[in-house]
């Protein structure tokens, strides 16, 4: 059975820069097991059917000006059924304030709650995003994962075939390192992954003969990077003279991971290759191919033009 995925609230508080407004509840067990968020616009008028109070709850301007037009008398069973719901939190957005009652039945039924200081629509959006990469289903896979001109590249291929060292010159060129050896891959939608490091392996390379390298310390802030969408896969093999390798490109081939598709080449390793500036050209190609250019397109186009004329 697979294992319900989940993130610590106090993760959540720290990136998301919240303030707490119920110091006496300790959170430093509480996780967040749904990526998803609610705003109680019914349930303050006193309907609770369908409920998701799983959820993150996001208390905005209008939430709270209209809690505001409604007696103590009315409010108060309304709250009552709301803080007692199980609810993991509450977030008051656009520099609005829990009242004392409020603050009392949450710190009763220990309920957290924050304040962001941001509008409702923007920190909506921030927490949608955040929640959506922490428990998004993802998998583990051995590669390594580079930013190369805002692509990101994952390479893949044998242990010691040398995937580390490829990513080492494309740092020297001024690329980004997002990890070497184990690459963390989250599923954040239909048609998007995002990759990241394991916190243990973060900004380290392994080079066999030398040893642990810190890519960070040694190269700067610049040459790193926390995550990176997964525009492309290069598997890199040992070179087969009998193997025929694509030279035009043609037909794009793709990987999978977690259902969504990732465009893939196979790129033959031999002596005397610079992989780097292969690899680096790749990821220009298929940024170039996004904007609705193919090379290989536009050849196969000039050879039918050619033989049109000759006929």
């Amino acid at each position: 059975m697979a294992s319900v995925l989940t993130v610590e609230m106090t993760k959540m508080v720290e990136k998301l820069n919240l303030k707490n407004m119920t110091p006496d509840i300790d959170i430093t067990d509480m996780k967040l097991a749904s990526p998803e968020i609610n705003r109680p616009a019914l349930q303050l008028s006193g309907y609770f059917a369908h409920f998701a109070s799983e959820r993150v709850q996001i208390v905005g301007f209008v939430e709270y000006t209209y809690l505001q037009s409604r007696s103590d008398e009315e409010k108060e069973p309304i709250y009552q059924k709301f803080f007692s719901s199980g609810i993991p939190c509450v977030i008051y957005t656009s520099k609005t304030r829990p009242e004392p009652r409020a603050l009392e039945l949450a710190n009763q039924y220990r309920v957290p709650v924050f304040l962001a200081d941001k509008t409702t629509s923007n920190f909506m959006a921030a927490i949608i995003n955040w929640l959506n990469v922490q428990l998004a289903p993802r998998i583990s896979i051995h590669g390594v994962l580079v930013d190369v001109y805002g692509e990101g590249v994952l390479i893949m291929g044998e242990s010691g075939i040398g995937k580390s060292e490829a990513a080492l010159e494309l740092l020297k060129r001024g690329h980004r390192l997002v990890t070497d050896d184990v690459v963390e891959i989250h599923k954040v939608s239909d048609d998007t992954l995002v990759g990241r490091s394991p916190e243990i392996t973060k900004h380290l390379i392994e080079l066999r003969g030398i040893g642990i390298v810190d890519v960070k310390t040694l190269f700067g802030v610049e040459c790193v990077k926390e995550t990176q969408q997964i525009d492309m896969v290069i598997k890199l093999e040992d070179w087969d003279k009998d193997k025929d390798y694509d030279r035009l490109g043609l037909q794009e081939e793709y990987t999978e991971f977690l259902g969504n598709k990732v465009v893939c080449h196979s790129l033959p390793v031999r002596p005397g290759r610079n992989l780097a500036i292969i690899v680096e050209t790749a990821a220009v190609n298929h940024r170039q191919k996004k904007m609705g250019y193919n090379a290989a397109q536009e050849l196969y186009r000039r050879v039918q033009e050619s033989m049109a004329r000759r006929n």
